[in-house]
Parts: C-alpha cells; sequence; structure tokens
C-alpha cells in the first residue's frame, strides 16, 4: 500500500511539473526557468505544508521527487519542439487527478502526524494548490485558485469527505478514496459545466 501512495505521490509531482513547464513555455523562459516554474509548481504546495508542521521536507528525504520533475520537464520541452502544441483538455484532466491525489495525501500526512481535522483539510488544500499559486505569482498571472474557478473548494469538499468518513469509522483506505473520488469528481465537472463562485466585484 505504502509502495502504491509512492508512485501515486510521483504521478501527482509529474502532472504539475508539467503545467509549471508549460507556463515557462508560455513565458518564453529558459532553462532556467523551466526548471524553477516545474518544480514551484510540483513541490511548492508539499514543502510548505511540511515546514508549517515542522517535519522534514518529503523531497529532501526522497529525491526521487526531484528526478520525477526533470523528467515531467523535460518530456514536455521535447513535445513542445515536435509538435508546438499540447493536449489541454488531457493535461486539465491530469491535473484534476493531481489535485485529488495531493489534496487526499496532504490531509492524510497532516493527520497522521496529530492535527485535528480543520487543519488537516487546510493542510490537504495547501499541499494541492499552494504550488501553483506560486507559479501563478512568479508570472505575475492572477492565480486561477482566486478567480472563481471551483478549485480550492473542490479540495475542501473532498477534504470534508475524508474526514466524514473518519468519525463514522469507515477504513483508511474508504476514507481516502472517498476524499479522491469527491475532490476529482467535483473538480471535473466545475471543468465541463464551468462551475465558478460568484466574482468580488464592484458596479461600473
Amino acid at each position: 500500500m505504502a509502495q502504491w501512495l509512492h508512485w501515486i505521490d510521483l504521478f501527482g509531482v509529474a502532472v504539475f511539473a508539467i503545467s509549471g513547464t508549460l507556463m515557462a513555455y508560455k513565458k518564453y523562459m529558459d532553462g532556467f526557468g523551466v526548471v524553477v516554474l516545474a518544480s514551484v509548481t510540483a513541490i511548492g504546495g508539499g514543502t510548505l505544508r511540511d515546514m508549517i508542521l515542522d517535519l522534514p521536507v518529503f523531497w529532501v528525504q526522497q529525491p526521487d521527487f526531484l528526478y520525477a520533475i526533470l523528467l515531467a520537464a523535460f518530456i514536455t520541452i521535447v513535445w513542445l519542439r515536435i509538435t508546438h502544441k499540447f493536449p489541454y483538455q488531457i493535461l486539465l484532466v491530469a491535473d484534476a487527478l493531481g489535485l485529488a491525489f495531493f489534496n487526499v495525501m496532504g490531509l492524510q500526512k497532516a493527520l497522521n502526524y496529530g492535527t485535528g481535522p480543520f487543519i488537516a483539510i487546510v493542510m490537504g488544500t495547501m499541499t494541492a494548490v499552494f504550488g501553483g499559486l506560486i507559479r501563478d505569482v512568479i508570472c505575475r498571472e492572477i492565480p486561477l485558485v482566486l478567480k472563481g474557478e471551483l478549485y480550492a473548494t473542490t479540495c475542501i469538499f473532498g477534504g470534508m469527505l475524508y474526514v466524514l468518513c473518519t468519525l463514522v469509522d469507515t477504513s483508511a483506505s474508504m476514507a481516502m478514496l472517498s476524499g479522491l473520488l469527491g475532490t476529482l469528481a467535483l473538480r471535473l465537472a466545475a471543468i465541463y459545466w464551468h462551475w465558478q463562485l460568484p466574482v468580488f466585484k464592484g458596479s461600473h
């Protein structure tokens, strides 16, 4: 089980690294910029989570996460060089998968280290969304999580499902599956039907 969870983590890191690489391509960055954006997108949220929880940063102990980032960035660069296009719809689905996996993994890690349910939901959401937020700030873009898109909200929803399952003595694997599918289903529905939160704006 632990080995499967590790591979899921690596998959999520690779997906978000691809997202960072695409942003670097859009902004005409050099090779160093590609590595920086791919890295902060992929491991920024988890790094911040571990620092807040006063834990060893996960990629320092397991450098294979960095290898996954470099490999994903390299493959994306080669693909763009050959085709000059990328299947963005597929990337959105992959990003939704990565979001769901990171949310559940971050939430579970926080619970394992003794946080309460509310803080665990915050940690899961932070793990999933803060990498992309940092990426967008670096690129002077309004972060997706702040523009009304159902993004962080899906993590909160999935986290609440996870916690509710633990409160009714559901098995850990079933709680993880419920949180993961809840996050993923709501995010995919938001992508397909363009669901958004009300945007705060004044009258003109």
